[in-house]
């Protein structure tokens, strides 16, 4: 039998010891000192963590575009079951979605014809640049590309129905800022869904702040406004979490 744990072993520690995308290796210009921060609390940092404190769990540092390779990698489906994901997603012709932290695309191109629209967020240049070289490639013209911020996806109000983030959330260095601008960008109703690498499983080969809980997110998110509705399972690595506007 195929075991996805001991074949994604080395490929998962290279991933997460990657170099820091380099706003990360100190403070960022526009985040709040520890002395004026009613927010966040602030520590030592961890080896693959920022310092910064949201609700009792230390925010990951954000893996570079240099890792790229690892989200592309042949064996992904097999290990993620990613078309169960997909599948399980609350879509239909009709949706907006914006897919936060999009990296090469790797869930906006399996989405796009599915839905309406996909709005891909990136921070980072280079990946802003390799997913809009690909919609053109793909001749996915549903496939918006949109730069965004520490603190926002840079959305219009009420303009999504669905916010979708793969292993994004917990590298996410202002939270509760972009919860909030979140909660506007999406329509009355709306969702986000969260893929995160179970925290609650030792087994699973990823850096510890690179796993999150259920109870951890649900304290977060709850704390934002939103509500949970579901656990999806069947997932072998991640928790599939949806919450509600």
């Amino acid at each position: 039998m195929f075991n996805f744990r001991n074949c994604l072993f080395s490929a998962a520690i290279l991933f997460c010891q990657c170099t820091p995308n380099n706003e990360h290796q100190g403070q960022s210009k526009s985040q709040a000192t520890p002395s004026n921060d009613t927010v966040y609390t602030y520590k030592k940092p961890s080896p693959n963590g920022i310092g910064k404190i949201y609700k009792g769990r230390e925010i990951a540092k954000v893996i570079s575009f240099s890792g790229a390779g690892w989200l592309e990698r042949d064996t992904r489906n097999q290990e993620e079951n990613v078309n169960l994901a997909v599948k399980y997603l609350p879509v239909d012709q009709k949706s907006v979605v914006a897919d936060i932290g999009a990296g090469t695309g790797f869930y906006t191109f399996r989405i796009a014809p599915k839905v309406n629209k996909v709005v891909a967020i990136e921070l980072q240049d280079e990946a802003l640049d390799y997913l809009k070289e690909r919609a053109k490639k793909l001749k996915q013209s549903n496939v918006e590309v949109v730069k965004g911020s520490e603190k926002a996806p840079n959305l219009p109000d009420g303009s999504i129905d669905l916010a979708l983030m793969v292993d994004v959330y917990h590298e996410l260095e202002f939270p509760h800022e972009y919860l909030q601008a979140l909660y506007k960008a999406l329509k009355p109703g709306g969702k986000i869904v969260l893929l995160e690498y179970k925290g609650e499983d030792p087994e699973i080969p990823i850096k510890e702040l690179h796993k999150t809980t259920t109870k951890q997110i649900s304290k977060e998110l709850t704390a934002n406004g939103f509500s949970f509705i579901k656990d999806k399972t069947g997932l072998p690595m991640q928790h599939f979490l949806i919450y509600q506007k």
